[in-house]
């Protein structure tokens, strides 16, 4: 399928509204491009591997929309450029110019899976779900992931530094707690490796279907991962839920401004002995989360590993 694509440039001012009219004119999968940082609280209920420095924020943006080729009449540029005059009458529309191109024809869903190939973490292979399982595998640890929607495929420096702390110190028989769980992955993981029971927690609504997903795709049972919507940290209901001194291990990839706080609580779950493995932390905020887990006189720092630029902290409750 080809696709018309059309670019308006705008201010960051006028990209609410310029979404909005687009919307009422029937179009969607709208695209912003800008240089607008998130905010602290923004960043803190995305689990992403890391919020890129952008350019300083010129105040323009610019807003992109896709048509069917074949549904294109070619009349959707003027009933655009009308909007935009509308607009103009009440916010700073800027430029408000209109331009056309024609992407390649491509199959959007499935073009990037050719990218996405099995790995090795140890012993542990870990496949995307349309790739079959191989003699090479037999008799080791196989982990079938679907990105999805929701960070968690074992790639990235962060989560595969956690894997390799949950080789280590899962024994067998033991109760996990996946704060930020994401795409279920380290709860899974830590299943495969002997794990009695795993508990998720997330902000994110998708992590918790890309969890049960990808539960039922390595064969977990219902009853040995569960995984519920909310923040551990401040939230009551979900404190409850999760329980309290009652996990072996505690693992975290998150963004080190969450984990900060994060550690200021997690002792309240946590058995005495028990591991608190985390990690999503860029080696520059290294020396702020080992002073925060510091300040919390029941966690004992046993562990500090780097790959790359990103950092693992493991800590022992006392």
């Amino acid at each position: 399928m080809k696709w018309n694509k059309y670019s308006i440039r705008t201010t960051t001012e006028a990209v609410d509204f310029i979404s909005n009219m687009l919307c009422e004119l029937g179009i969607e999968g709208i695209e912003i491009e800008d240089n607008v940082q998130l905010t602290q609280e923004e960043a803190k209920t995305m689990f992403v591997d890391f919020i890129p420095e952008l350019p300083p924020d010129d105040g323009s943006a610019k807003v992109n929309f896709y048509i069917d080729s074949e549904e294109d009449d070619k009349t959707i540029t003027d009933k655009v450029k009308a909007g935009l005059e509308e607009l103009r009458l009440f916010c700073n529309v800027g430029e408000g110019s209109v331009t056309e191109s024609e992407t390649e024809d491509k199959d959007w869903i499935n073009n990037w899976k050719q990218y996405w190939h099995t790995f090795t973490i140890g012993d542990l292979y870990i496949k995307p779900t349309w790739e079959p399982v191989t003699e090479e595998m037999k008799g080791h640890p196989v982990l079938s992931i679907d990105p999805g929607t929701a960070f968690g495929t074992g790639s990235h420096e962060t989560t595969r530094m956690v894997i390799k702390q949950l080789q280590k110190y899962v024994k067998g028989g033991e109760e996990v707690l996946d704060v930020g769980c994401g795409s279920g992955i380290l709860s899974v993981v830590a299943i495969k490796y002997g794990a009695k029971h795993a508990f998720g927690t997330d902000l994110d609504p998708n992590a918790i279907i890309a969890s049960h997903e990808n539960s039922e795709q390595n064969n977990i049972l219902p009853e040995q991962l569960e995984v519920i919507e909310g923040n551990i940290i401040d939230d009551k209901q979900v404190k409850d839920a999760c329980g309290y001194e009652c996990y072996d291990i505690v693992c975290a990839n998150i963004l080190a401004d969450v984990l900060e706080p994060l550690s200021e609580v997690i002792t309240d779950h946590m058995k005495h002995g028990a591991y608190f493995i985390t990690s999503g932390i860029i080696n520059t905020k290294e020396q702020e989360v080992v002073e925060a887990f510091k300040k919390n006189p029941q966690l004992e720092i046993v562990e500090v590993n780097h790959d790359g630029e990103w950092v693992n902290v493991t800590a022992r409750r006392k």
